[in-house]
């Protein structure tokens, strides 16, 4: 049954596939990507049915280069309520772009997914959460491109990204004002855990993230935030085998039994879009 609390959390979905994570860029060359069996658009449409069936409503950030070569998905997607936002042209971390650069990665991908879709695009999430304290300009750039909200920031240690010292929910960037939606995180013993989706949805037992959910939503009381992508429901993908043993761990783990609980936490708890849940709370 569901939970019963008032709260919606924000459910989304960064849409890119199988070999356009961060985890195997030193494997999968980014001029090879149109040699590889695109799956990203039947397991996105999977996701879709899945949201219509729970009749959830949710955030896709799609990547400029996906939504490029499967217009019939960007259509699907903003036909059937969700919001469409901006996961950036190629899956290129920001701490891998200068400012510039920057700017016409994100200037870029908002046009054309505005173009494709016919919809204001307000929010962006950065590649593999890769903005942080050495390059928290990112935020003030997004700002000045016209983009309402980020949602780049992860406030845990980790050894690829993450920002520690960031607030755990929603705040304003204090040079732009720029609102940033971190990734949720549990804190026990004055220690972030994180309980946002992604790899550890799959790590740790649902059993976790239905309590760390519930605990932010009636304890904290607080919407949560949720994201996990179109491959990690995609157990069958081809496989990467000259990866590194850490890389393929963190990907290929637990993928069997991603779907499964993703139906359970749509059950279990509110979902909403970003934009209607905290940009509107925080006009409120």
């Amino acid at each position: 049954m569901m939970m019963d609390n008032n709260l919606r959390n924000a459910m989304t979905v960064d849409v890119e596939d199988y070999f356009q994570v961060s985890a195997f860029e030193k494997t999968v060359s980014r001029s090879d990507w149109d040699t590889f069996p695109c799956r990203v658009e039947n397991n996105t449409h999977r996701i879709l049915d899945i949201f219509s069936e729970a009749n959830v409503k949710a955030t896709f950030f799609m990547l400029a280069w996906v939504a490029q070569r499967y217009p019939s998905l960007v259509k699907r997607i903003v036909d059937e309520g969700h919001e469409l936002a901006s996961h950036g042209l190629e899956h290129i971390r920001v701490t891998q772009q200068t400012p510039e650069e920057f700017r016409i990665d994100v200037s870029k991908t908002k046009s054309i997914l505005e173009d494709m879709s016919g919809v204001e695009i307000k929010g962006y999430r950065a590649a593999s959460y890769s903005i942080g304290a050495a390059n928290i300009w990112a935020i003030d750039v997004l700002a000045e491109t016209g983009h309402q909200y980020s949602s780049s920031i992860y406030p845990i240690k980790h050894d690829l990204y993450g920002m520690p010292e960031a607030p755990r929910f929603t705040f304003r960037h204090e040079n732009s004002g720029l609102l940033e939606i971190p990734i949720t995180t549990v804190e026990i013993a004055n220690k972030k855990l994180p309980c946002g989706g992604g790899g550890f949805f799959r790590l740790f037992p649902y059993a976790y993230s239905k309590w760390a959910i519930k605990r932010i939503n009636i304890k904290e009381k607080e919407s949560a935030l949720f994201y996990f992508h179109p491959w990690e429901i995609d157990k069958d993908q081809p496989r990467f085998n000259d990866a590194p043993w850490r890389s393929k761990f963190r990907h290929y783990l637990n993928l069997h039994k991603t779907e499964s609980r993703l139906v359970r936490l749509l059950t279990d708890f509110n979902w909403g879009r970003m934009d209607n849940i905290f940009l509107d709370k925080d006009d409120k």
